[in-house]
C-alpha cells in the first residue's frame, strides 16, 4: 500500500519541468484566504504527507471539448470522495467509511468506487518517495511485532509520478455551477524486486514515455499499463528513523538514514 509520502518541489516548479499549466498555485493562494484551508502540501516541502492531506496531482483536460487536452497541476484530497457520497451535516462530504487513498491495480476497472474515474478521471501523483514500515517478528495475542521504516525513493534524484485515480463531488442541492472537491486516490500493485522484501504491495509508477497515455481522457485505461512497474529501475531503498511513525514530525531528517543503534553496555 502507499499510505505515506514526502513531496518537496513545488507546484509551480513542477509545471513547469513538466511542461503543465499550473492550476495549482492559484487554488492555493484562494484558499489561503480561509483560515480553515490546507495549503501546508503547497506552500512548502512536506516529508510527511498523511491521508485527507490536500495535494498537488497531474491530470489532461481540454480547456473547450474540440481541443488537445493539456496537461495540468491540480490540487486534489488525499482519499477518493466517490461522487455518491452522502452530505454530512457540516455541509462536508460523509466520510465515515474507509478512507480510500489506494485503489488495487486488479480491481480498478470493476470496484464501484474507481470504475468510473478509471475511463476518464486518471491523474498522477508526483513524489520524492513513499514510507513502508516492515514487521520485525511476528505479532502474538497479546503484542504487535515492532516494524522498521523505509523510505523509497528515485535514486537520480527526479520525482515519481504514481498512477491515481480522481473524482469530483458536490453536496447536495448544491448549484451545478458550484466548485466541486476534487480528490484522488493512488494505484497500487504487487510489489516487485528487494521492495517486495519490506511490503507486498507498491504504489504503481508510470515512466515519462507514458504519461500521456495514462492521463489521455480521451481514450481507455491502457491494461498494459496497469500490469507493469515503470519506473521500478529508479527506485532506491533505505531504512529511515521511527520519527515517520507520528504525522506530527515534519522535515529533512524523516527521510535521513537511520542512525545505526548503539549496543548496550552490560
Amino acid at each position: 500500500m502507499c499510505g505515506r509520502f514526502a513531496v518537496t518541489t513545488d507546484p509551480a516548479l513542477l509545471a513547469e519541468k513538466i511542461k503543465a499549466i499550473d492550476e495549482a498555485t492559484a487554488a492555493a493562494n484562494e484558499k489561503s484566504k480561509d483560515k480553515s484551508g490546507d495549503t501546508s502540501a503547497n506552500s512548502s516541502a512536506n516529508y510527511n504527507v498523511a491521508p485527507t492531506t490536500t495535494i498537488s496531482t497531474v491530470v489532461k483536460r481540454h480547456t473547450d471539448p474540440d481541443d488537445e487536452s493539456t496537461r495540468r497541476i491540480r490540487l486534489m484530497r488525499w482519499g477518493l470522495i466517490p461522487p455518491w457520497a452522502k452530505t454530512a451535516d457540516d455541509g462536508g462530504p460523509d466520510t465515515k467509511g474507509p478512507l480510500l487513498i489506494n485503489a488495487r491495480s486488479e480491481k480498478i476497472t470493476t470496484s464501484p468506487a474507481f470504475r468510473t474515474s478509471a475511463k476518464s478521471k486518471r491523474c498522477l501523483v508526483p513524489m520524492d518517495g513513499w514510507y513502508e514500515w516492515r514487521p520485525n517478528g511476528e505479532s502474538t495475542a497479546r503484542k504487535k511485532a515492532a516494524k522498521t521504516p523505509f523510505y523509497m525513493y528515485a535514486g537520480d534524484g527526479e520525482p515519481l509520478f504514481m498512477a491515481g485515480l480522481w473524482t469530483t463531488w458536490r453536496p447536495k442541492d448544491a448549484p451545478r455551477d458550484a466548485a466541486p472537491l476534487l480528490s484522488c486516490t493512488i494505484i497500487t500493485t504487487d510489489a516487485a524486486g528487494p521492495l517486495a522484501d519490506i511490503h507486498d504491495r507498491m504504489p504503481l509508477t508510470i515512466s515519462e514515455a507514458d504519461w500521456d497515455r495514462w492521463l489521455d481522457p480521451d481514450s481507455p485505461v491502457d491494461e498494459g499499463l496497469l500490469r507493469g512497474h515503470g519506473d521500478l529501475d529508479r527506485i532506491e531503498i533505505r531504512e529511515v528513523s521511527r520519527l515517520v511513525n507520528s504525522v506530527r514530525n515534519n522535515g529533512p531528517e524523516l527521510i535521513e538514514p537511520a542512525e545505526p543503534e548503539q549496543p548496550t553496555l552490560l
